[in-house]
């Protein structure tokens, strides 16, 4: 998807969940009932914003680890939408959510111009065991025999040790991500997007483990990762709404990408994908004033932000915290970070023209990002 078509889908309206840590607060709430009441309170705002009922075409959620039977549909349907709207479900790992809303950007640039409900979610805490002839598995393979197929914590150490990245750099980097999101979370910045769940109206993670960061023990031996330096998995759903240009304010889709990598570090997908639709859009990371990336590591987000020239402590990156700290629900988390994009520029009341970048790496080897910019 490029930047060159003058008539961009624009995000109207984005909501989440708070985020719950896996076996928490939401851990009864199947994925549907994560979904559903997101995709009513983002299909009111954006029925706020143009001041008309806004029909909606389709319900694309991505989704990872659930009970199949295509949670999008089902989550429609619980939402009390009409039954005539179907309903699909993305599987691109960590980065589905993100790439549910590119899905549905690209069926309105070929011309459907109805609008779509777009995002993710993902109940780790009640996603079914597998098995493989009665032998329960954890995750299924990222790549076939023959490739280099590491899960994703220790494909974040081997990412690591190929920067040369030392333990008190990825314990400044999670800390820092904690302190935003606990002063983002006092000053009230996360209020507008949350959509109350089960009684929790604020993500469960924030702030926890900050100050004993320095005192975890690395996860391998001699290694840098610490379960302070990776994120906490959770439960949550996002969901935006995406409409024809001209539609209400919001984000205009100005670029997007989903691209393949070598699968032995997937962590670096997030860096390729972002260099692309800067490309497409004809921008340098510099003309970005907002970048959200799906934090699941302290390693995976600093290669990232070296290879894009960027300073661990931008405050451009992550302003509110990321999943170091807000938690990492798999399949939700690419469209947590395009509701924070839309919190922090549209709600933020940034001006016309004013940029953001939302990016995933996914196990692997794939990176999926998008490049948005504010309408008025």
């Amino acid at each position: 998807m490029n930047g060159d078509n003058p008539d961009p889908p624009v995000v109207i309206a984005a909501r989440r969940t708070p985020i719950a840590t896996r076996g928490r607060a939401l851990a009864g709430v199947r994925v549907h009932e994560l979904a559903a009441p997101v995709l009513r309170a983002a299909l009111h705002d954006a029925e706020l914003a143009t001041g008309e009922s806004v029909p909606i075409a389709d319900v694309l959620l991505g989704n990872c680890m659930g009970p199949g039977g295509n949670p999008a549909r089902l989550a429609a349907l619980a939402a009390g939408l009409d039954p005539a709207i179907p309903g699909g479900t993305v599987d691109r790992q960590c980065g589905s959510g993100l790439a549910a809303i590119l899905d549905a950007a690209a069926a309105i640039r070929a011309g459907d111009r109805r609008a779509r409900l777009a995002g993710g979610a993902e109940s780790a805490s009640t996603a079914p065991v597998r098995s493989i002839d009665g032998v329960p598995y954890d995750r299924a393979p990222f790549a076939p025999a023959g490739f280099p197929d590491p899960d994703m914590v220790r494909a974040a150490e081997d990412l690591a040790a190929l920067d040369g990245l030392r333990r008190e750099r990825l314990d400044a980097h999670a800390a820092r991500s904690h302190a935003r999101a606990r002063h983002a979370s006092a000053a009230g910045r996360f209020a507008a997007e949350l959509v109350p769940v089960a009684g929790l109206d604020h993500d469960d993670a924030v702030g926890a483990g900050e100050r004993v960061l320095p005192r975890l023990p690395a996860l391998f031996p001699g290694g840098a990762l610490t379960a302070g330096t990776s994120t906490r998995i959770g439960d949550g759903a996002a969901a935006v709404v995406v409409a024809p240009s001209g539609a209400a304010p919001g984000l205009a889709l100005r670029a997007g990408a989903i691209v393949g990598g070598d699968p032995a570090l997937p962590g670096l997908g997030a860096a390729q994908a972002i260099l692309r639709v800067l490309e497409a859009a004809g921008a340098a990371i510099g003309d970005v004033a907002a970048i959200e990336l799906v934090e699941a590591f302290a390693p995976q987000s600093i290669a990232v932000l070296d290879r894009l020239g960027v300073a661990d402590d931008d405050p451009r990156v992550c302003a509110d915290g990321g999943a170091l700290a807000l938690g990492h629900p798999w399949g939700a988390s690419g469209a947590v970070a395009v509701v924070r994009l839309f919190s922090r520029l549209v709600r933020g009341g940034a001006p016309a023209g004013t940029s953001g970048v939302a990016a995933a790496s996914v196990g692997g080897g794939l990176g999926v990002a998008a490049m948005f910019e504010v309408v008025r």
